[in-house]
């Protein structure tokens, strides 16, 4: 039995070259691995925001709830954040 399902994919130019260079350069054996080794990046981009909604997201969900007294206005949010994008910009 095999581990594997094959299937057709079409892929923009720029993508179908990204692929045939990096079997090119030695990078990966096939075309194949290439898309293989793109998707696992993907699971793990996937699961690693998974993680981080199930913890960080739902924590301060969570803390929010048990005293929404502490919460900051969005408008006052959005005015640190464009106070401290603007002391960035103005160093760079």
């Amino acid at each position: 039995m095999r581990n594997t399902a094959p299937i057709t994919i079409t892929l923009p130019h720029e993508m179908a070259a990204m692929v045939k260079a990096k079997v090119a350069a030695g990078e990966y054996a096939s075309d194949s691995e290439v898309i293989r080794d793109g998707l696992r990046i993907m699971q793990a981009r996937d699961a690693a925001l998974e993680k981080w909604l199930q913890t960080e997201v739902v924590r301060s969900y969570r803390e929010h709830m048990a005293d929404p007294s502490k919460a900051i206005p969005a408008d006052q949010l959005m005015d640190r954040v464009r106070a401290s994008y603007r002391a960035r910009t103005k160093k760079a």
